[in-house]
Order: structure tokens, then sequence, then C-alpha cells
């Protein structure tokens, strides 16, 4: 990783809707343009995602999404509505923002949900990519998100059982998405009781997912603020409980847009939430993608995945 950074531009974007998003630059003004995706849903940029960066070469735009770190009106507040949050909300704000910022093309970089909402944006403004650096590939398909929670919940029963007793038992009954979508009511509730103890519950959950890797830090998921840990949970359980508005597999069938972009997919093999199947069939379907398998790493990442992503950064920065 490269040095610490700060922002040397920064400010918050009106999208028209009632949302403001909160933006970033650092690096080089005059180097090559690169966005930071985040991952969660929910998550918030943080200072570490400039680094894989050479500040040198590289302009480097980060950007909280919609409701979640330093944007408002933030979804830990149970009045802020969501229903303006959605994947086709945060292209348009992507696109808003570039256009703010004065960028013809931009690389994309980021992981996990990240991954998801730059090949979303990609296969809809193919013009606008330059190349794509991804770490921790998923697409959130229904398929993904079961497997995450009902299927990883076969290596961990007990976790798995008290992740559904945290909802209502008519809910508890129904399929997994049912559950979600109960997680994403009680996150909504009034109570902040009630908010709280939802959210460790499912924190609870996403902590035991990756209790097994080699890098994996307890309480990687529940460690939060409390106002981002609300936030997070919240954002997470609203974009599972409607498959985060896409179609079930549709950016795998229109990877092909993706043609003449560049990419490097990077992925641990011990990555239990997120198998190796999704970057793997992705990168049978895009025809510029090369995808780098990390041994020793699962979704949290390990020296020798970060090695990967600045390589692949650094490989890019000259074109």
């Amino acid at each position: 990783m490269y040095p610490a950074i700060e922002p040397y531009e920064h400010g918050m974007l009106d999208t028209g809707d009632g949302n403001d998003i909160y933006w970033e630059v650092c690096g080089n003004p005059d180097g090559k343009p690169a966005l930071v995706v985040h991952g969660g849903p929910g998550s918030g940029c943080r200072p570490g995602a400039r680094r894989p960066f050479d500040p040198e070469r590289y302009r480097i735009v980060l950007f909280d999404q919609r409701n979640c770190g330093r944007s408002r009106p933030h979804a830990s507040d149970p009045a802020t509505d969501l229903s303006r949050n959605t994947t086709q909300h945060l292209i348009a704000d992507m696109e808003r923002l570039r256009e703010r910022l004065g960028i013809d093309r931009w690389l994309l970089h980021g992981g996990s949900w990240g991954s998801t909402l730059m090949l979303a944006y990609a296969e809809t403004h193919q013009e606008r990519v330059s190349e794509m650096v991804i770490g921790g590939v998923t697409t959130t398909r229904r398929y993904e998100i079961d497997w995450l929670y009902r299927g990883v919940g076969r290596f961990f029963p007990e976790e798995w059982e008290r992740f559904k007793q945290g909802v209502p038992q008519a809910d508890r009954d129904g399929d997994l998405f049912g559950i979600i979508a109960a997680y994403s009511r009680l996150m909504a509730d009034p109570d902040p009781e009630v908010r709280v103890k939802a959210a460790h519950d499912w924190t609870a959950y996403e902590d035991a997912v990756i209790s097994l890797e080699p890098n994996g830090k307890p309480n990687a998921y529940s460690d939060r603020p409390a106002d981002a840990l609300l936030a997070f949970t919240r954002i997470c359980a609203h974009y599972f409980s409607n498959g985060a508005w896409l179609e079930e597999g549709v950016l795998l069938r229109e990877a092909g847009k993706l043609a003449g972009i560049p990419g490097v997919l990077i992925h641990g093999r011990l990555d239990l939430g997120g198998p190796l199947d999704t970057p793997w069939q992705l990168a049978q379907a895009w025809p510029d993608a090369r995808l780098v398998v990390v041994e020793d790493s699962g979704h949290t990442g390990s020296d020798t995945f970060s090695d990967e992503i600045v390589s692949a950064l650094d490989s890019f920065a000259a074109r």
C-alpha cells in the first residue's frame, strides 16, 4: 500500500431528490481518474481505500453511497426514507458525480457489494469506464444472497438459528427473503432498542461467516460506531430483501457489454460467504477480464490480496 494521504477537495453532491452525497478527491489533480466504490451496501468509504493507488499517478475519487457515511440523510435515523436508495439511484449518483468533477472516463475499483455496483454501472455506461479492478467479486444474485445466509448457515447452525430467532415467529417460518425483509422492517422501527438488537443480531451472523478466514478478525462487522452499525444493517437488509433491484443473473448475462474494458478480478479461494464460482463465471463471460485467485485469502483479504490489488492498479496507471 502507498502512504496515507488526505483529500485536497471534498464536497456534497445534491442529487435533486432530497439526498446529499459526500465525495472527496485526493492524489494528483492531473492524474488518471479513478473511482472507489465501497462495499456493504452501506459501509461508507474509508481512508484506507485511498492507499492502493499511486498518488503521483492517480486522481482518486471516493464517495459515500446514499444514506451512509457522511452522506445525508442518514439511514441510522428511522425517519429516513430509503425508497430512493436503489442500485439504479446509485448508478445515477455516480454519473452525476463524474459530470460534477469534469471526468470523461474513469477506472473503477472496489469489492464485495461494490463490485456489483461497479458492474451495473459499467454495463450501463460502458463508454465512461476505462478499466476495472475488482476484489471479492459479487453480483448480488438471489442465489448468492441465499448462499450467504442459508447456505453458509450449514457451517454455523447455532449462529444461523440465532439469526432467524431475531425476527418474529411469523417471518421466521417463511423463506430467507421473508426473514431479511423482517430485518428491514425492524431496522425502521421507531424504538431504538428494537433497531439496536436487530443490528447486533444481523452483524453477529456476518461476523461468524468470516470467522474461519486466516485473516478474519473478531467482530469485523459489528465493531462499528453506533450510527454506522445501524445504517449498515438497515441498508444491507433493504438491498438484499429486494435482490438489489436487479433481474436475477443480469450482470453475468450482460457481461459481454464489458468487451473492450480491461479488468482484473481478484478473489480469495477461502471466501466462504462469496465463493469462487461467481468470479469464475464472470471471467468466462467478460472477454477482457483476468481472474487472479489468492490462495491465502478469504473475504477479508490478506497481504497477498492487497499486493495483487496494488499491482493491478499500478499496471493501469499509465494507460
